[in-house]
């Protein structure tokens, strides 16, 4: 917005300036063409005056009034009537005020068709720059309102997919937290207390806020030690965060969804104990993110299951960052890697 008052005020000021240019040539010519300095400026103050209202009018009229492309007979018409309504307004002001001086009438009856294909160019190219200028600025309000909308669609998409990441995970912390309150009721209290802190964590922060990674890893942890209360000992995590990385900046809640797709397959689809391993580093100035668990060959196909988690991660990446190569995985070894890039 501030752009578009500055070009205003200088297409305002540039119009001045060229106005008082040609009103100072005029009187200079009129002069020159033994014309009194008093009858040379009151002939041009008069007939630019009276030019410049028919210019504003004009201005004025395809303000509000866009004309098509099969309409340019009629501006040109416009244009002509206007000249004319100019030419005999102008010679009868001119003739009031101007009649008694000596040679005056036969200076303006020999000067009328100059007159009029000067003040017909004019107002041509005062048009032809107006319906340049509003079209102009329609466009830019239209680009704004497209922005706006595209704006708020990606903030809607991004609203919807945290939505349906949450209460996945809340169902199955609410049942975890069932089935300990007879057995282990001291762990069924501090899974509560320790979802509770998750969840408002999660009501505080919007998607497309950006936070640290020193803040997301506390977070992060948060939902760890929810989930080891659910899965016990046989969830193990280990975290290796490269220090020159804990003050680069990634969106809020995004290592969550990952985690998670990485807890699902390491549990559910291999037996015994299960080591889930984070490590972040900086490359080319790139946050990288790596995630990697193992996985049974036989039980799973990690290659296909990325699961609504990664997908989502996946969607939210390419709408904050229009890439869609931030987000990758790899299975080798019965080692399911998912490897994320956030760039700075």
């Amino acid at each position: 917005m501030a752009v578009s008052l500055f070009s205003v005020r200088r297409f305002l000021i540039i119009f001045i300036i060229a106005w008082l240019i040609l009103m100072v040539d005029q009187a200079i010519l009129l002069h020159w063409f033994d014309l009194s300095w008093e009858a040379a400026i009151i002939d041009s103050a008069i007939s630019n005056t009276l030019l410049l209202l028919a210019c504003l009018l004009v201005m004025n009229t395809f303000r509000y009034y866009a004309p098509g492309i099969d309409q340019y007979l009629n501006i040109l018409g416009m244009c002509l009537v206007f000249t004319i309504l100019w030419v005999v307004l102008t010679k009868w002001l001119l003739g009031l005020f101007l009649g008694d001086y000596e040679n005056y009438t036969s200076l303006l009856k020999r000067s009328v068709m100059i007159r009029s294909s000067i003040a017909f160019l004019i107002l041509g190219i005062v048009t032809m720059i107006s319906i340049i200028w509003f079209n102009w600025q329609e466009q830019q309000k239209s680009e704004t309102r497209k922005l706006d909308s595209e704006k708020l669609a990606k903030e809607a998409e991004l609203f919807k997919l945290r939505q349906q990441l949450q209460p996945h995970f809340l169902f199955n912390s609410l049942n975890s937290i069932n089935a300990l309150i007879g057995q282990r009721p001291e762990e069924a209290r501090r899974m509560v207390q320790q979802l509770s802190d998750f969840l408002r964590g999660t009501i505080k922060k919007e998607e497309t806020q950006w936070v640290i990674l020193q803040e997301e890893m506390q977070y992060l942890q948060l939902y760890l030690d929810i989930e080891k209360v659910r899965f016990g000992n046989r969830l193990t995590t280990d975290v290796d965060t490269d220090e020159s990385t804990l003050e680069m900046k990634l969106p809020a809640l995004l290592l969550q969804p990952i985690v998670e797709n990485a807890i699902k397959f390491g549990l559910y689809d291999t037996m015994g104990d299960t080591v889930i391993r984070i490590q972040t580093s900086r490359v080319d100035n790139d946050l990288l993110v790596i995630v990697s668990n193992p996985y049974d060959a036989e039980t799973s196909s990690p290659r296909q299951g990325t699961g609504f988690g990664l997908s989502s991660v996946r969607r939210r990446l390419y709408l904050l960052f229009a890439r869609n190569d931030l987000l990758t995985t790899e299975a080798k070894d019965n080692i399911y890697t998912t490897i994320v890039k956030i760039p700075q």
